[in-house]
């Protein structure tokens, strides 16, 4: 699988792979595949300006769940890039799709996906997507907005 994957991705980060990312078997932890997804996460969510809502509303995103297919281990010295994109959006929660892509495989290491619920922290409840914010995610795919549910 080549790069061409990753032009789905509106949200890309290159990170090494430190030598202590590795365990005992000697490739990759299989938690650091989750950080990487995470730090993909939040670049995304700041391109669409998520302290905005988190100052003004007290709304912000949380992390309600997540999954990961490892495809192929990852070793040190390697880079990856870190990739992810909404593929569904509801009235109070989105779900992005990661990848974690190998440089030095030319191949997909890991896939997962998140599901996303927005809060408001200071009610200690879910709220609604702000208009705004939608309107970021939907600008920034690629996809018909009528595709993201």
């Amino acid at each position: 699988m080549s790069a061409e994957i990753l032009k789905d991705y509106p949200t890309q980060i290159e990170l090494p792979i430190q030598w202590g990312d590795m365990d005992a078997f000697q490739h990759v932890n299989n938690l650091v595949y989750l950080r990487h997804f995470e730090s993909a996460r939040i670049a995304y969510l700041m391109k669409c300006n998520y302290q905005e809502f988190m100052e003004s509303e007290n709304i912000g995103p949380i992390l309600r769940d997540t999954s990961c297919r490892y495809r192929i281990p990852l070793t040190f010295p390697d880079t990856i890039i870190a990739a992810t994109r909404v593929t569904e959006i509801g009235e109070d929660r989105f779900k992005m799709h990661h990848i974690v892509y190998s440089l030095e495989h030319q191949a997909v290491a890991a896939e997962g996906d998140g599901t996303i619920v927005c809060v408001n922290y200071a009610e200690n409840c879910k709220a609604q997507i702000p208009a705004s914010l939608r309107e970021r995610i939907l600008a920034m795919e690629t996809v018909a907005p009528a595709t993201l549910t």
